[in-house]
């Protein structure tokens, strides 16, 4: 088991969502010389600005990515796909020069094919394409898991892979046009509470299912394979509860107390037909498992969001 006192950590992506909560795991763990370079400071995809930052650095963990739900996935697949290549290729190939002793890896639920057989084990991620409109972004991110199999290979350079489900959380993007499900629909279901809507529109049929992770229990996922982990299988992150969409609106709708009726587009994409991940693996190899409830972190996420609104 690592001890992360005294050790000098790079968190990419570190003021976003995911990296606030991950800070702070950091630091329960006893992490103390945390570096956190924003956009502003390092840009990943420059290659000077990479090999500043990996520099004297003893752990990497890579959370940096360009991501958005399915509305944005659809309208900039390019971006997405070369954007998450050159902010990781590059990153951890300098990692790796620079003498970096570990560098845990971000993937993404998305990589894995479009009918996986639920629940998604690691062994099924080749075993087709992704869902189209998730497939550039998918694919970039799993080009880190193929890297870094082989710089393990090749150089014994320890990266590990993790990939997680679509997280969830307070201090998540509720921006309409790149947010994930659950903020968007919280915020549409805000909107048409204060306005007295009758009506919320929700993208699709309602037949497609999520798993969900809260944003914390992710973090300490990452955190754990951080201190125990060091093998070159990926590893999935996720709660073991799966939920349709349908179902996801109406318990919105339920705490957030709007009674007015859902209308359903069908002329927009579900994507991926299904999504759950077999945990097992995370749990036998460092011990983790979710311990917030859906509809508790669900609670926490609309209570965030609701005071964030009447500041």
């Amino acid at each position: 088991m690592i001890d992360l006192a005294n050790k000098k950590i790079l968190v990419t992506g570190g003021h976003g969502f995911l990296g606030h909560f991950l800070l702070q795991e950091l630091k329960k763990a006893g992490a103390t010389n945390l570096v956190t370079p924003s956009i502003e400071e390092a840009d990943l995809t420059q290659l000077e600005d990479v090999k500043r930052i990996v520099k004297g650095v003893e752990i990497v963990i890579h959370l940096a990515a360009k991501v958005g739900g399915i509305g944005y996935n659809r309208e900039k697949p390019g971006e997405l796909f070369y954007d998450n290549i050159m902010m990781s290729i590059p990153l951890l190939e300098d990692a790796r020069k620079a003498g970096v002793k570990k560098f845990v890896a971000l993937g993404t639920i998305c990589a894995y094919p479009k009918f996986t057989t639920v629940p998604f084990k690691e062994d099924d991620i080749w075993n087709g394409y992704p869902e189209e409109t998730n497939a550039p972004y998918g694919l970039a991110k799993k080009m880190l898991l193929v890297q870094a199999q082989a710089y393990r290979t090749q150089y014994g350079f320890n990266a590990v892979t993790l990939f997680p489900v679509n997280l969830y959380g307070p201090r998540d993007n509720f921006d309409q046009k790149s947010s994930h499900v659950i903020p968007a629909l919280i915020k549409k279901v805000f909107q048409a509470r204060e306005a007295h809507a009758p009506t919320v529109e929700v993208w699709g049929t309602g037949k497609a299912s999520r798993e969900f992770l809260y944003v914390e229990d992710a973090a300490l996922g990452i955190v754990l394979a951080t201190q125990k982990y060091d093998k070159s299988d990926p590893v999935n992150l996720g709660s073991g509860i799966e939920i349709t969409i349908k179902d996801l609106i109406e318990t919105i709708t339920r705490l957030m107390q709007y009674r007015g009726k859902l209308v359903w587009d069908r002329s927009k994409p579900d994507g991926q037909p299904r999504r759950m991940l077999d945990t097992t693996r995370a749990t036998k190899e460092f011990g983790f498992k979710a311990k917030v409830t859906f509809e508790e972190g669900l609670k926490k996420t609309i209570e965030w969001y609701e005071h964030e609104r009447q500041r």
